[in-house]
């Protein structure tokens, strides 16, 4: 079976909340790093294009997620990227925007397989809403 066309064309966030000093953020780290590493391997066969950013909740900058996952860190928000195919997901980025509302959530440990299922699931809610 072939992916269909919004599939293909699937833009997708990662954004891990982390911070200093954090031996599972470091796994977690390598984990999104061993999906992306996979995915960008399989680039030919589906134009999925990931876009990550990792945010430091200690940063005084991010004090609205510092509230919100002070003790639950790492966390990684999987979600559709906001204004597809325009600007990148940089957090400097002005169309860059994390929301609470993620459509799906990892938390404290997983695999890259794990992170794989989750960013399948985000493409195929977004190809139902189509």
């Amino acid at each position: 079976m072939r992916p269909s066309l919004a599939l293909r064309l699937s833009h997708i966030r990662l954004t891990l909340f982390t911070r200093a000093n954090c031996g599972l953020c470091d796994v977690a780290k390598a984990r999104v790093g061993e999906f992306i590493a996979a995915s960008d391997k399989a680039t030919s066969q589906s134009a999925r294009v990931v876009h990550y950013a990792e945010i430091d909740i200690m940063d005084p900058a991010q004090t609205k997620w510092r509230d919100v996952y002070e003790f639950d860190v790492p966390v990684l928000h999987v979600d559709n990227s906001k204004g597809e195919g325009k600007g990148d997901a940089r957090p400097e980025h002005n169309d860059y925007a994390p929301t609470l509302d993620a459509a799906r959530k990892l938390m404290h440990r997983f695999t890259a397989q794990e992170v794989e299922n989750a960013v399948d699931e985000v493409e195929q809610l977004r190809s139902s809403s189509l």
